[in-house]
Parts: C-alpha cells; sequence; structure tokens
C-alpha cells in the first residue's frame, strides 16, 4: 500500500487553513495527511474584525472565529495549536516545530512533501525607545486583541495615542473612542490614509476630527515615555509630547518571512515571499506560499506588492490546497481594492494613487467630482466624492478612490471590475448598471467621474 503524502503548513489562519481545508476536500486521509502548526490558540480567525471587538460592537474571540482547531481536526486535519516552527530544512524536507506549552513534547522535527508557509504579517514597530513597553499594542491577532482588551479593563485609559493613520490605525481610534477614551492619532504624513491621496485622505481627516480624535499630521515620533512603573505614559514626537495611557501601533504590517529567508527561500522588494500563479515558491515544485506572507502581481502597475488582505488570504489557500490535492488553480494578481469605514465615513479604493502611478512612469490624468449616493429627491440622501485616475494617452482607467456616507464604499467593486477588464474610462461611461432613485442617480457617481475623465483625457490629446 502507497504511503500517504504528508502536506505540512505553518500558519493556522486564512490561507494556511483555507488550503488545508481544499486540499483535504480533493484527498482522503489515506491519501493526504495534513498536519498544520499555529503559534496561537486560535485558528481560522477574522483579524479584520478586531477593531470592532474592541470597540463592542461584535462579542469576541468566538465570534470571530470561522473554525475552531477542533472543527479541523474533525475534518482530519491535524492541527497543533501553540506550537511555532523554527526552522526549514529544505535539503531534508522537514521543518523543526517547538511545542510552546513548558510542559509539552519540546522540539520535534516533521517531514513535509508539500509545505505550504502562511506565516502571515506583524505589526511595524518601529526601533524606538519604549516601543516595547507594557501598554504599547499591536493589532494583528485575535491574542493581540485580548491582550490589548486586557490592558483597558485593567485600568481607566483617558488618554489613548494610536500611531499611524491607515486603516487599522483609524478603525482603532474609532474603536477607542467608542470606549470612552480621548485619542490622538499621529500620522507621519500629510493627511491620514496614507492609502488614499492627500486631497481625499483630507475628507476623512474632517470626519475623524467630527467624532472628537484629534488628528497631529507631520508628527514624526521619537520616543515612547515611559514612567516609573515601566508602562506607557506619553508618546514625543520631535515637537512636542501627547500623554498616553495605552498605544495602538496602526503603522501596518510588513511580511512575517524570517523564517522563510532563513531557509534561502526568495522575497521581494517588500519582503514578502515570490511566488508564481499557482502560489508555488519561485524555483520550488513543492513549496507553496500565501496570505500576508507574500508578494502578489499588480494588474494594473505590472509590478509585485505587497496587500495583506483576508480576501487575498483565503484566495491563494483555495489555490494552493487545489494544486496540492491534483486539481488546478491560479492567482491571476489584484487590482488593490480595500474599503473602510469611521463613524458612518466610508473610504475606499482601488487601482493606483498618483504617487504610485507616477512611480511607475505612468502618465495619467486625475478628475474628481461630488455626486450623491441617490436620486437628489430621494430622502437620506448623502454625498460622496469620487476620484478617479486615468492613462493620458490611451484612456485606461489607473485608479479609482472614493470617501463618502452610507452606499458610498461598496461602488469602489465597479472601478475594480473596470481595472481587471483593463477599461478605458471611455468605455465605463456605457456600464449598464443598475438604477433607482433609492439606490443611485440616473447618473451613479462612478459614471459621472469616468465621464469627466473620459473628457479630460480628450482635452489632453489635443492638447
Amino acid at each position: 500500500m502507497t504511503a500517504a503524502r504528508r502536506m505540512v503548513v505553518i500558519g493556522g489562519d486564512a490561507a494556511g487553513m483555507s488550503a488545508a481545508s481544499r486540499a483535504r476536500r480533493l484527498k482522503s486521509r489515506g491519501e493526504l495527511e495534513i498536519l498544520a502548526f499555529e503559534r496561537g490558540q486560535f485558528t481560522s480567525y477574522s483579524a479584520c474584525g478586531i477593531p470592532y471587538w474592541v470597540g463592542g460592537l461584535v462579542n469576541g474571540p468566538d465570534e470571530l472565529v470561522a473554525r475552531t482547531p477542533e472543527t479541523h481536526r474533525g475534518r482530519g486535519i491535524d492541527v497543533r495549536t501553540h506550537t511555532e516552527v523554527v526552522e526549514i530544512d529544505l535539503a531534508g524536507q522537514r521543518v523543526l516545530a517547538r511545542d510552546l506549552d513548558p510542559r509539552g513534547t519540546g522540539e520535534q522535527w516533521h517531514g513535509f512533501d508539500d509545505l505550504v508557509i502562511a506565516t502571515g504579517a506583524r505589526p511595524r514597530r518601529p526601533a524606538m525607545p519604549g516601543i516595547d513597553a507594557p501598554g504599547v499594542h499591536g493589532v494583528q491577532t485575535l491574542d493581540d486583541g485580548r491582550a490589548l482588551l486586557e490592558s483597558l479593563e485593567a485600568a481607566p485609559v483617558e488618554r489613548a495615542v494610536v500611531i499611524g493613520a491607515g486603516y487599522i490605525g483609524v478603525e482603532m481610534a474609532e474603536a477607542l473612542i467608542q470606549r470612552g477614551s480621548q485619542v490622538t492619532v499621529l500620522v507621519r504624513g500629510e493627511q491620514p490614509m496614507s492609502t488614499l491621496d492627500p486631497d481625499m485622505g483630507r475628507l476623512v481627516r474632517d470626519a475623524m476630527s467630527g467624532l472628537g480624535i484629534d488628528t497631529v499630521t507631520g508628527a514624526e515620533v521619537a520616543e515612547v515615555v515611559t514612567g516609573e512603573d515601566g508602562r506607557v505614559r506619553a508618546v514625543a514626537t520631535k515637537m512636542s509630547e501627547y500623554p498616553a495611557d495605552l498605544v495602538v501601533l496602526g503603522l501596518g504590517v510588513v511580511p512575517e518571512t524570517a523564517l522563510a529567508q532563513e531557509a534561502g527561500l526568495p522575497v521581494g522588494e517588500y519582503g514578502g515571499l515570490l511566488t508564481d500563479q499557482a502560489m508555488r515558491v519561485r524555483g520550488y515544485d513543492n513549496i507553496w506560499a500565501g496570505g500576508d506572507c507574500v508578494e502578489v502581481l499588480d494588474l494594473v502597475s505590472g509590478r509585485t506588492r505587497h496587500i495583506p488582505l483576508g480576501t487575498h488570504a483565503n484566495k491563494h489557500g483555495q489555490v494552493i490546497g487545489s494544486n496540492v490535492g491534483g486539481d488546478y488553480a491560479t492567482f491571476p494578481g489584484v487590482v488593490g481594492t480595500a474599503v473602510s469605514k469611521v463613524c458612518d465615513l466610508e473610504i475606499a479604493r482601488t487601482g493606483l494613487l498618483e504617487a504610485e502611478a507616477a512611480a511607475v512612469g505612468l502618465q495619467f490624468e486625475t478628475v474628481t467630482i461630488e455626486a450623491t449616493s441617490r436620486a437628489g429627491y430621494y430622502p437620506e440622501t448623502r454625498p460622496m466624492t469620487v476620484k478617479m485616475l486615468a492613462e493620458r494617452r490611451t484612456g485606461r482607467l489607473l485608479g479609482t478612490q472614493i470617501v463618502g456616507r452610507e452606499g458610498a464604499g461598496k461602488r469602489v467593486d465597479v472601478a475594480a471590475v473596470a481595472l481587471t477588464a483593463g477599461m478605458t474610462v471611455e468605455r465605463m461611461t456605457a456600464l449598464d448598471l443598475g438604477y433607482a432613485p433609492p439606490f443611485s442617480p440616473v447618473w451613479d457617481p462612478v459614471l459621472v467621474a469616468a465621464r469627466k475623465a473620459a473628457a479630460t483625457v480628450r482635452s489632453a490629446e489635443r492638447r
């Protein structure tokens, strides 16, 4: 009888467990043994829901867990939680796993036929005094969320400082306001939300101010100041000092690829693993990688980028599991779509920002329009701003940003589809979108922006 192949998975969240689950659906236990290592206690959870758990909008962590380790084990996946892989031996086709329980089994080698690396990303922690002090929290895993809540519940948090204002930073600022803290957000750049152009980020800053969040731009943090007890008491920039009972890091994340790099696996410009479209690590037939630890092809710029989102991670896992399980699948790339909110302000983008388009040598035109979510005469119509970038010579759509109230954010999906299809803004104007007064004006805001962009491109051609 032929021995079963062994699939080893490093990382128990979206990409890793999606890969394991898909492979298990395609191969029986007698054909494929699946062993997964997770250094935390949770598997298959929504890290995106942590700010809403902290803000009290959802109960957690159970509500944020899609499948528990017990559920996976019941489906024939041997999940080892509280176990960290500390070494990959490519020549020996094995990994060294360390049981993090002091009473556990210690370190053991485990062989593999296929290895899936899904180690995720880690919050940026700039090298500065006090950054590792008690009361300073990154927010990446459910264990991080629990630690943050324990700090909030251990003592009153009158003043909180959020360092950085990306998606997590803005969402955590709102969550802390909902818990009754005074919140200051320190931003090194010109405006919050570096995932938007500064003119659109200004709209987000205005909304944050309306919530009572004090946003300080041009603030380069130099030190986390601690008290005699070693806990955080303030955050110091080069210009000022901001009192803090608690600090949240919202500076984004970097790929968690130290283990892979030590094994000699290839990484790209942003430190993420490089794969082919089947999600195989480049140069290896049986090493796979997916999720926040990889770089992916940007279909608009033609270059690889690091875009850590759960949507991508789950798709990567499905592709990997299909290929390991004997089927065939590919992941062609992304257009960089993301959506978020602060209070009732919806924030969305897809494609390239102005700086990103310029960095890859594209010549482009930009337009910005003001529109409404519904027909102007319909009750509860809300305003929105749409910004669109189009390539100067061809009119190809390059990017779209939307900031507005209810009904604004998910409109970005129309632009995402147009980007994926390589559409021009002229062609977009003919899209047959749904219309009724409760849902949209006769001309949907995205199409209004496309029409203006098309006219701007035509005008540029005549110049």
